[in-house]
């Protein structure tokens, strides 16, 4: 017997855990809600059945994320993580969310390269980070955000008539536009880890120098806003994902939008000021954009 992380007992037969599937997925939403994230109120704007796939997506990511950025990460802890994937998705597992996830998968057509990418993405954490380029960046963003964001959709589902091939794009967009953002809140935690995913021939050409960050200085705020603005181009070019995705789809979506852009009018509202702690989306602005989200997902 082996202890899954909640408390519960798992059973292990021939190196594989015996769990069965509304097992793993009261697991996954355990893990959900343990969380400090506004994604599980979120998730209430969909169905049973997709929000369950949603938490196991989730867990799998916070799993995945805890072992670029727990103690003692290391490459050999998410290579063997990779693998365990592969092993999960062609039904045996070995750790509790495993169940949950290739259910998830194969009920909803999730390509699992997305899976994959994303472990790709958050490998890229476990040492020191530099970045060039926006070229190298965009790849980064990618895997550890579009990457997700197809995956998500893929649950959410299309409306009648639409295919992966027109959605796809936006939701590609949006996923950059959301990690773009996250950086720029980040900047200050990132550096402290060694880890500057602004990219290097942008801060030259700004006279900015990632080991002396200042707020008060007029060449980091027309650096950061440069950014910004990069950021709203890729909301802009996202916008369309709503057309194609069902009811529910564009209520979740919607509100996910709203947060993600929220906090970008939050840290423009700072004067790009992200050294004085994270900046975070007002409570009452979370609330509006969920109210606002529910008529969405009754199709209304």
């Amino acid at each position: 017997m082996t202890k899954d992380g909640t408390g519960r007992s798992s059973l292990v037969v021939g190196g594989s855990l015996v769990l069965g599937h509304s097992a793993s997925y009261a697991h996954c939403r355990a893990l959900t809600r343990a969380a400090k994230s506004s994604f599980p109120l979120a998730f209430r704007l969909l169905p049973p059945p997709k929000r369950r796939a949603m938490d196991a997506l989730y867990a799998f990511m916070r799993v995945s994320d805890d072992l670029a950025d727990g103690p003692g990460a290391d490459a050999a802890a998410l290579a063997a993580w990779r693998a365990a994937l592969t092993a999960a998705l062609a039904g045996r597992y070995s750790h509790p969310v495993h169940p949950a996830l290739h259910h998830a998968v194969e009920r909803y057509a999730i390509p699992p390269r997305f899976l994959y990418d994303v472990l790709d993405g958050v490998a890229a954490d476990v040492e020191p980070v530099r970045v060039g380029t926006f070229a190298e960046l965009y790849p980064y963003c990618y895997r550890v955000a579009s990457a997700v964001g197809l995956a998500c959709v893929r649950v959410w589902g299309l409306r009648p008539g639409a295919t992966w091939a027109e959605a796809d794009t936006p939701a590609e967009a949006a996923g950059i536009a959301f990690q773009l953002t996250n950086i720029l809140r980040d900047v200050g935690e990132d550096a402290a880890r060694g880890r500057v995913y602004l990219p290097a021939d942008e801060l030259a050409a700004f006279g900015v120098d990632p080991r002396a960050w200042s707020s008060r200085a007029p060449a980091f705020v027309a650096m950061m806003r440069f950014q910004a603005a990069r950021a709203r181009a890729y909301y802009a070019a996202a916008e369309g994902l709503n057309r194609y995705l069902t009811p529910d789809g564009r209520a979740i979506y919607g509100l996910m939008c709203a947060t993600y852009r929220g906090l970008l009018d939050e840290i423009e509202r700072r004067g790009f000021d992200v050294f004085a702690g994270r900046a975070r989306l007002p409570r009452w602005r979370k609330a509006a954009a969920l109210l606002a989200a529910w008529p969405a997902s009754m199709g209304w």
